[in-house]
C-alpha cells in the first residue's frame, strides 16, 4: 500500500517512490516465478490527475525456475512495467454521470483506498505477464533424449541404435538370396483355390 495524501486532489503534482517491498505468494507460474519473499524493486511515479491518481512504474525481481527442455535449474532477473489509474471513490459517479458506460467496465475500475493504493493486483498482472512461458538455460539448450531422459548438453555424442519396428522385425535378416526368384503363376497358390 502506498500513501497518496501528499498528493492531495491537485491535478499535476507529481511524486517519486523507490522501495523494494517482499513478493508475495504466487508470483509465477508453473515452471518459472518470482520466490516468495524475494525483493521486489519498484521505481513508482505517483501523479495526481482529475480523475485520481496515476501510477506508472517498473519492477524488477529475481526469478527461479527450470528450464523446460532439460529441466535443469534457472534463475534469472524479470522486469515489468505498468501504469494504472486508481479513480477516487467519489470519481466514479461523476464519471458515470459524464459517459454512461457499461456496468463491467465499472468492476474493472481501480479505486484509492483511504488514499491508498494497492499495487498488489497490478503488480501480479504485470510480472506474471513479463515471464517466459518456456524459460531455458540458455538459448541452443539441447534438451533430454526423449528415450532415456539423459541430458543432451553433458553427452553431445548421446545416441541410440535404431530401433526397430515389431512389424518389420522378421525381414530385419532378410537377404534376396534367402528367397529363390521364381516367378508365381495363377494358381500356384493353394488359397486361390
Amino acid at each position: 500500500m502506498f500513501d497518496t495524501r501528499e498528493l492531495g486532489r491537485r491535478p499535476g503534482v507529481l511524486k517519486r517512490i523507490t522501495r523494494s517491498v517482499a513478493a508475495p505468494q504466487g508470483l509465477g507460474i508453473e515452471v518459472i516465478g518470482v520466490p516468495e519473499g524475494a525483493p521486489l524493486e519498484l521505481d513508482l511515479r505517483l501523479e495526481s490527475v482529475m480523475e485520481g491518481v496515476l501510477v506508472t512504474g517498473t519492477a524488477r525481481a529475481p526469478l527461479a525456475g527450470e528450464c523446460v527442455r532439460c529441466l535443469e535449474p534457472l534463475a534469472q532477473e524479470a522486469e515489468a512495467e505498468f501504469q494504472e489509474l486508481f479513480s477516487y471513490p467519489d470519481a466514479g459517479d461523476w464519471i458515470r454521470s459524464a459517459e454512461p458506460g457499461d456496468d463491467a467496465e465499472d468492476e474493472e475500475r481501480l479505486f484509492l483506498e483511504d488514499d491508498l493504493v494497492n499495487l498488489e493486483p497490478v503488480l501480479r498482472d504485470a510480472v506474471v505477464l513479463s515471464l517466459p512461458l518456456q524459460p531455458v538455460c540458455r538459448e541452443d539448450c539441447p534438451g533430454l533424449c526423449p528415450e532415456c531422459g539423459a541430458r543432451l548438453a553433458e553427452d553431445p555424442e548421446h545416441h541410440h541404435d535404431a530401433a526397430v519396428d515389431i512389424r518389420w522385425a522378421a525381414l530385419r535378416d532378410y537377404t534376396p538370396a534367402d528367397h529363390k526368384k521364381t516367378p508365381r503363376t495363377r494358381g500356384d497358390d493353394p488359397q486361390e483355390k
